[in-house]
């Protein structure tokens, strides 16, 4: 068995299955907390700070970026998806597993070509408006039932919320977010509070 196993090496293992009963959708939590770390080393190594996509190219990165904004924008608590750094650790992740590459590479690209055969652009280059109305068409699963041609779009549309969400609450943005303190140590249990009494 080789003892020279690279962090890539158990990033693709660990993105390849689920953890039943995770609170993660898609990828165990060892997974997720490795990726969002390779990526702050990727940051802190490049001389602007900056993330180069593994898989996207930059037009399907840059889409990738306003969808997971679009999924959990900043609001007056916290930043949003982009500043938790989901697109990079999305981007990571699909580099490294081929099922990733399809569902949501291929989303894209299908998304794009939906926007170009109905608004003559690509999403990006769509209104604000347009682009709501395509993401309210992929975001329900009703929607493929009643017309099959969209059942691919709704497919990634539903795996990408899982991906941004996964993104998203595994940093310590999303942490703090959720107000989680499973990783903090008590002193002692002060059990359950008392019952009101009725």
């Amino acid at each position: 068995m080789p003892t020279n196993i690279s962090r890539r090496d158990v990033l693709k293992n660990l993105a390849m299955g689920v953890t039943v009963g995770s609170s993660l959708r898609l990828i165990p939590l060892q997974a997720a907390e490795l990726a969002h770390r390779m990526v702050s080393e990727e940051r802190a190594q490049s001389p602007d700070g900056a993330y180069k996509p593994k898989f996207f190219t930059p037009h399907a990165y840059q889409t990738l970026r306003s969808l997971c904004q679009t999924i959990i924008p900043p609001d007056s608590e916290t930043g949003g998806a982009i500043e938790a750094g989901a697109p990079e650790f999305i981007d990571l992740l699909t580099s490294e597993n081929e099922d990733y590459q399809l569902t949501l590479g291929g989303g894209i690209a299908w998304l794009d070509s939906l926007c170009s055969d109905r608004y003559g652009k690509v999403y990006l280059d769509c209104s604000a408006a347009d682009q709501k109305a395509v993401l309210d068409l992929i975001a329900y699963r009703d929607n493929a039932r009643k017309d099959p041609a969209l059942g691919q779009g709704v497919n990634f549309f539903a795996s990408l919320r899982d991906f941004t969400t996964d993104g998203f609450v595994t940093p310590e943005i999303g942490i703090k977010y959720l107000q989680y303190i499973g990783n903090t140590y008590l002193a002692e249990f002060p059990g359950c509070p008392p019952l009101p009494e009725s």
